[in-house]
C-alpha cells in the first residue's frame, strides 16, 4: 500500500515543481502578480495618502435643523439614524465627525485620527458659524443662535494604505488566479498537453491539481509579501486577525480561477486570454474599493460594486486584517465568495469545451 502511495504521490510531487520553477521563470507572471500591484499600491498611496481627507466626511445623527440649510462643498454630508450608530461609525474611521443637536445645544463628536478629524470638525465648526447663522437665529430667536460643544471620540489612525494594502492584495489575487489560469488554459489547447498525459502514470488530473496548488502557493506568497511591504515601507497597521487573511486568499484564488477557466475557454490565443484577463480584472479593481474607498465613491458606483466578487474579498481581507474583525464577523463576504465561486464553475462547467484539451 505504502509503495503504491509513494507511486502516486511522485508524479504529483514532480509535476508541482515543474510547474513551479515554471511559474517563477515566467518573468511576466511574476511581475504582474506581484510587482506590478506593490507598484501601484506604492503610487496610489502617494497619490491619494494626503488626499483621502480633503472632503470630510460628517455625520449627522437624527434631526439637525442647524444643518438644514447647508449646501456647501466642504464636507461631505451623510443621515444617520442616531447618536450611537454615527459614534461607531466614527471609530471604525468611517466618518471624521458626527453632529447631535438637542434643542438649543449642538455637540460635535469628532474622530482623535488627525488625519480626518480636525478637518471635519472644522468644517461642521465653519458651517454652523457662517452658512446657517441666520437659518438658525430665525427658528431659535437667539444670538449666537445655538451653543456648540466639541467631544473626541476615541479611533485608530486609520491612514489611505489601510484601504490600499488589502486592496492590491485582493487585485493581485485576481490577476494571478485569472491570468494563470486562462493562459495556461489557452496553452494547453494548443500543445494537446492533456490528451498526451492521459495515456500516463500521471493522468490529466494529476496535471490538474498540480496546477492548482502551484496558485494556492502563489496566493499564499502574495499574502505575505503585500501584508510585509506594506508593513515594513508604507507604515500599515496589521491587526491581530491578519493571519485569516490566508484562508481568504485560497477562497479568493477558487473563485479567480473559475472565473479564468471561462475567459480560457472563450479565448483561441495567448494574447486573447490576456486582453480578456485584462478586460475583466481592471474594471473589477477600479470598482472593488481596491484603489479607493468605497465610501467616498458615487452612489452610482457603490451600487454597481454589489455584482463586482472582488468586492468581497476586498472587504474580507481588509476587515480582518486592516479593522480587526473576526473571521465571523466576515462570513458574509465568504458567503457571497463562496456563491460567486458556484456561479462561475457552473458556467465554466456548462460552456468550457474539454474536448479541445
Amino acid at each position: 500500500m505504502a509503495s503504491t502511495a509513494a507511486v502516486k504521490a511522485s508524479p504529483y510531487k514532480a509535476l508541482v515543481k515543474a510547474q513551479w520553477t515554471g511559474w517563477k521563470r515566467d518573468k511576466a507572471n511574476v511581475f504582474f502578480s506581484l510587482l506590478f500591484p506593490l507598484i501601484m499600491m506604492a503610487l496610489l498611496s502617494l497619490i491619494f495618502g494626503g488626499a483621502a481627507d480633503s472632503t470630510p466626511r460628517v455625520l449627522v445623527a437624527g434631526d439637525v435643523p442647524a444643518l438644514e440649510g447647508y449646501s456647501g462643498d466642504d464636507m461631505d454630508v451623510e443621515s444617520v439614524d442616531g447618536r450611537d450608530e454615527a459614534i461607531e461609525r466614527i471609530e471604525d474611521n468611517r466618518a471624521g465627525a458626527a453632529v447631535v443637536q438637542e434643542g438649543d445645544s449642538v455637540t460635535v463628536y469628532y474622530s482623535e485620527n488627525p488625519s480626518s478629524g480636525p478637518s471635519a470638525r472644522n468644517a461642521v465648526e465653519a458651517a454652523l458659524a457662517a452658512e446657517n447663522a441666520d437659518l438658525v437665529k430665525e427658528e431659535y430667536g437667539i444670538d449666537p443662535p445655538v451653543a456648540v460643544d466639541s467631544e473626541a471620540v476615541s479611533g485608530s489612525e486609520f491612514d489611505m494604505i489601510q484601504f490600499l494594502a488589502p486592496g492590491m492584495l485582493a487585485w493581485a489575487i485576481a490577476i494571478a488566479g485569472v491570468f494563470n489560469t486562462a493562459g495556461t488554459l489557452v496553452d494547453w489547447k494548443r500543445t494537446k498537453i492533456l490528451r498526451r498525459l492521459r495515456i500516463t502514470p500521471a493522468g490529466s488530473g494529476v496535471v490538474v491539481g498540480s496546477r492548482i496548488t502551484v496558485n494556492v502557493v502563489v496566493a499564499c506568497i502574495q499574502v505575505a509579501v503585500f501584508l510585509a511591504a506594506a508593513v515594513a515601507v508604507f507604515g500599515y497597521q496589521m491587526s491581530g486577525w491578519a493571519w485569516f487573511a490566508v484562508p481568504l486568499a485560497i477562497l479568493g484564488t477558487a473563485m479567480f480561477i473559475s472565473m479564468g477557466v471561462i475567459i480560457g475557454g472563450i479565448a483561441k490565443t495567448s494574447p486573447g486570454a490576456a486582453g480578456l484577463s485584462n478586460l475583466v480584472t481592471m474594471p473589477m479593481a477600479f470598482t472593488s474599493g481596491a484603489m479607493y474607498p468605497l465610501s467616498e465613491s458615487p452612489t452610482w458606483l457603490q451600487l454597481v460594486s454589489y455584482a463586482n466578487p472582488m468586492r468581497y474579498l476586498n472587504e474580507a481581507i481588509q476587515g480582518v486584517a486592516s479593522f480587526g474583525l473576526s473571521p465571523v464577523a466576515v462570513l458574509p463576504q465568504v458567503g457571497m465568495i463562496l456563491a460567486f465561486t458556484a456561479v462561475f464553475a457552473a458556467v465554466a462547467w456548462k460552456t468550457f469545451r474539454f474536448s479541445d484539451l
